[in-house]
């Protein structure tokens, strides 16, 4: 049996957590960081044992890049809720 390194994506959500592998689109959650880490590793495991090879090559993206971005956050509205652009 081969094995493949992917990307796990777990952010807090609630009262748990929500694990992503961008490469495939699979997801999975938990309670815990390790708890939603082991499950999407059994939920790949799942896909990659029942999903046709077509299946596969569709969705799996060999290239994933995950970088930090700082963008502007709460821009300035009037008072109706628009965005007030000589503010910005």
């Amino acid at each position: 049996m081969r094995s493949r390194q992917l990307t796990a994506i777990i952010e807090k959500e609630g009262n748990g957590y929500v694990a992503l592998c961008p490469e495939v689109d699979v997801a999975s959650q938990g309670d815990t960081v390790g708890q939603a880490r082991d499950n999407l590793k059994e939920a790949l495991e799942l896909f990659f044992e029942m999903a046709s090879s077509e299946e596969i090559d569709s969705r799996l993206h060999d290239e994933i890049y995950i970088t930090h971005l700082e963008v502007a956050v709460g821009q300035a509205k009037d008072s109706l809720g628009q965005r007030n652009l000589s503010a910005a």
